[in-house]
């Protein structure tokens, strides 16, 4: 299990007595103690019984931590210069603090964590929200048919599903509400429409600002310049942030109801980011090719 020590990083022992003591080899001691590397433990203040350390590192492991103040004790006190007593104590802030918890009371406390946490990541996966997205929704020149299906699809499987509103065809506003929607909770952020090759079609980039390393398989190629494309196609994607997976589809209802097919397969074998966005992305191209379009399997990951 992993903590976040969310900027409360140092550490502080009191009541230790230092004479000629090597501050280098009391932040060694420590980074062993809590399995870090030595690069890692800084000493930052160093006072009459009093010592500061900070730990360079925003993220560790429970088990490195955890009931590890007996342990920092001991090491401390094999140092030349540096003596401990009964009077010594060990305290700091945050998730940092668990270093003095009781070694028996720290494996109660990460097994009931992990618990937690595993309950979270379930509540969550099954959590969703759908966007739409371009003027011509916004304006009512068309109804929006694919919140209707993607939402019947995914209660018939467990989930929450709430209609996250259209989004405009703006880059930076469609990325903000997908950041938000992360944040909120949701396990699982679709968007419909907007992966086109036209100049106002900016879903795929923002989800590529949410998630850079995000999976954007091409479902058509296109000549740049001909007719209305200013890209060299079609793509969908499919992202990751903290707990949630995103996932952009284009807008088309047919495609749609393909597409969510495809990824509710793929969720239910487990797949990975890369996996999912193909198999969606090969049976949209399936699609197009029965229709005479034409049709390429992407070479690079983010097209």
């Amino acid at each position: 299990m992993e903590l976040n020590l969310l900027r409360k990083t140092e550490l502080w022992i009191e009541g230790v007595h230092l004479e000629n003591a090597s501050l280098e080899e009391i932040a060694r001691v420590i980074a062993e103690a809590l399995e870090l590397e030595k690069e890692e433990v800084l000493v930052v203040d160093v006072r009459e019984e009093h010592l500061v350390l900070d730990i360079l590192r925003s993220v560790v492991r429970a088990s490195q931590i955890m009931g590890k103040a007996s342990e920092i004790l001991s090491r401390l006190a094999a140092i030349p210069g540096v003596f401990v007593s009964e009077r010594t104590t060990i305290h700091s802030e945050g998730a940092l603090g668990w270093v003095v918890l009781d070694p028996e009371e720290s494996k109660r406390t990460i097994e009931k964590s992990a618990l937690m946490i595993a309950e979270i990541r379930q509540k969550v996966a099954k959590r969703a929200i759908v966007f739409s997205t371009g003027t011509e929704v916004a304006t009512g020149m068309i109804t929006d048919t694919n919140f209707p299906l993607i939402e019947a699809r995914l209660k018939e499987r467990g989930y929450s599903v709430k209609y996250g509103g259209i989004l405009p065809d703006e880059m930076t506003t469609i990325a903000y509400r997908l950041e938000r929607a992360v944040d909120e909770g949701y396990g699982l952020i679709i968007t419909t429409g907007g992966v086109g090759a036209e100049d106002k079609d900016c879903t795929v980039e923002a989800l590529l600002r949410v998630d850079p390393q995000a999976q954007t398989p091409y479902i058509l190629k296109f000549e740049v310049g001909t007719g209305r494309h200013v890209k060299d196609g079609v793509r969908i994607g499919m992202g990751k942030a903290g707990l949630s997976r995103l996932v952009a589809l284009p807008g088309p209802t047919r495609e749609v109801s393909i597409a969510i097919e495809r990824l509710l397969e793929a969720l239910d074998n487990g797949w990975d980011e890369g996996q999912t966005a193909e198999h969606i992305a090969s049976g949209l191209r399936g699609r197009w090719k029965d229709h005479g379009h034409r049709s390429q399997t992407p070479t690079d990951r983010t097209g």
